[in-house]
């Protein structure tokens, strides 16, 4: 009695008359784990209204009634597959030169065929080639955005349109403008510009000097040519996105589109966004926010698919010129761009290009916060483990209770043990007075649980960051730990490397998992022993069992569940020693 007073346990409300062992409450804890990492997020509805037909408006221009346009922004997907420099040789082109990206924009039909991202690479290699995101029609992987105009009355430029630039090199500090005339008196201008992160603005201007109205029609349209590298699931979309009516439309996939009519997926508001994702980069056009929109998502052309939208048809007067802004985004997910984007330009909900799901309320915190501390610490890994510990100073209170309990149930091992003996052959007495026992004592078998589930937000939050976020692609550790979005890569199966053998993903346990594992094990120890065999050896199992599951997750979240283990060992044991449990004691069998 006197060693239980001093671990000073508050009065608990009556405990229910059945077993609940702290053994028990832990695998209720692993269980819900599993359920929030790999169920909960596949159970969330992500909605998107459908909206209503567009009204068709009639604009007149001295009295002259204008037709409604058959506009079909439809690009072209060539078949020939050519090597990339000779595709892009063979037409004019003016370069692209930001911090960020490198390319060109073709001249002929005004596309933006050609991107490069600078800063980002294929794989860890020093000499790994830089990402490349839009490729030019008759290329493998072709993938380009294009802005244009359906009109009546009037000669639109096309596809093959040759147009004339301004300059030969678009920069930050230097837009270039695209003109044409059509002969019949209408003069057609794209002025681009880009900034020194991802956006490009793209002004599409007509000049109407003709002595008779012309209707035109603008519209600009991305096509890529097959689908995503990435696979779309329910942890992460990927392929079409957009937003609409100030919804993220995640529903849209390229099997939607495959399956789906000629008309493409269609929606329309006011505003909005949309385009293609994949894990890390996104291209979307981004419409005037004060114009209504018709976006469509589409399947093109021998196997291509395409995002555009058109805004309702427009009467140029006579010595009158219309002007349309919008912008292009092409590059990473980078979510200080996003956020950024969405403040300045009014892009709505524009980080819904990174698909945090129903969690986004905590992932993003947890993103912010790592975040701010690799600004602080210059590694990735080492804000992990600083996030651990602010995580575990917060919750320091709950887990001195946690183990105050744990303590208190060592403490009660011989008495159980004895109630065990006494009533091996009446199990209902054994339980009743096992309970009244945790009752008389003020023992709260269920406190040791509610740490570990307040663990689980973190953990699920930090496994969204670590794959989706693309501020961590390829951010090394220490050593071996060259990407903490990646497994562990050094495994003892090929004795680290030595022997000339990659082993199959399956058996390829890391040295990270294996500490994990280990870290696991010695925290159950700490635990008081189960009074069930059969459960004795299922917690003796479990963290080896953990082990494999943990191998083929990220080392980032490995790093974390580690460290916390660690933490979580020296906290116990000190807590350990201050109330006097023996460790050294004999487990209850």
């Amino acid at each position: 009695m006197p060693a239980l007073g001093r671990v000073g346990l508050r009065p608990r409300p009556a405990i229910e008359d059945r077993s609940l062992t702290d053994q028990r409450n832990m695998i209720l804890a692993i269980v819900l784990s599993a359920l929030v990492l790999f169920g909960w997020s596949a159970l969330s509805e992500r909605f998107f209204p459908t909206a209503q037909a567009p009204v068709t408006r009639i604009d007149k221009g001295r009295e002259v009634v204008i037709p409604k346009l058959a506009a079909d922004p439809a690009a072209d997907a060539p078949a020939a597959i050519r090597a990339r420099g000779v595709v892009l040789r063979e037409t004019p082109r003016v370069r692209i030169i930001t911090p960020q990206l490198a390319g060109s924009i073709n001249l002929k039909g005004a596309r933006i065929d050609d991107l490069v991202l600078t800063r980002q690479r294929e794989t860890i290699d020093a000499n790994s080639p830089a990402i490349r995101l839009l490729s030019p029609g008759g290329a493998k992987g072709a993938y380009f955005a294009g802005f244009g105009w359906a009109g009546a009355g009037t000669l639109a430029p096309g596809q093959e349109t040759l147009w004339t630039p301004s300059a030969r090199v678009l920069t930050p500090a230097a837009p270039v403008t695209l003109s044409w005339a059509n002969g019949a008196g209408q003069r057609f201008d794209i002025l681009i510009a880009v900034d020194a992160d991802y956006m490009f603005t793209v002004r599409q201007r007509v000049s109407n000097a003709s002595p008779a109205p012309v209707a035109v029609q603008p519209f600009a349209l991305i096509n890529r040519d097959g689908k995503s590298p990435d696979v779309d699931s329910w942890t992460m979309h990927t392929g079409p996105v957009g937003v609409f009516n100030g919804s993220a439309n995640y529903d849209v996939n390229f099997d939607d589109l495959d399956e789906g009519s000629a008309d493409g997926q269609k929606m329309n508001g006011r505003g909005g966004w949309l385009g293609f994702t994949d894990k890390y980069w996104l291209t979307a056009l981004v419409p005037d926010q004060r114009s209504a929109v018709e976006g469509t998502f589409r399947r093109g052309r021998q196997g291509s698919y395409q995002a555009d939208f058109t805004t309702p048809t427009k009467i140029v007067a006579p010595g009158q010129a219309l002007t349309q802004t919008s912008h292009l985004f092409a590059g990473a997910k980078e979510l200080r761009a996003l956020d950024k984007y969405e403040a300045s330009l009014g892009v709505p909900a524009f980080d819904k290009a990174i698909d945090w799901g129903w969690f986004e309320w905590f992932a993003k915190p947890i993103f912010y916060l790592l975040n701010w501390l690799f600004s602080v610490a210059g590694n990735f890994g080492v804000a992990i483990i600083l996030l651990t510990i602010i995580v575990r100073g917060l919750m320091y209170p709950i887990a001195q209770k946690q183990f105050q309990s744990m303590a208190a149930m060592r403490l009660l091992q011989p008495k159980m043990k004895a109630l065990q003996d006494r009533y091996k052959d009446d199990k209902s007495r054994q339980q009743q007075e096992i309970m009244k026992l945790y009752k008389d004592e003020k023992v709260n078998p269920l406190a040791g649980c509610a740490p570990i589930l307040l663990q689980i937000p973190v953990f699920y939050a930090l496994y969204k960051v670590l794959m989706l976020a693309v501020e961590m692609r390829h951010e090394p550790f220490i050593l071996w730990l060259r990407d903490l979005t990646a497994p562990d890569p050094m495994t003892p199966v090929n004795l680290f490397g030595y022997l000339p053998f990659t082993p199959p993903q399956i058996i390829a346990i890391g040295v990270l998992p294996i500490l994990v594992g280990i870290t696991q094990y010695v925290t159950f120890k700490l635990n008081p022993p189960a009074t069930d065999p059969v459960q004795q050896k299922v917690f003796s199992l479990m963290p080896w069992f953990l082990m494999v599951i943990m191998a083929p997750f990220a080392a980032g979240l490995q790093l974390y569940w580690m460290t916390n283990n660690i933490f979580t060992i020296i906290q116990q044991k000190l807590l350990y020693k201050r109330y006097g449990v023996d460790m050294k004691a004999p487990a209850t069998t």
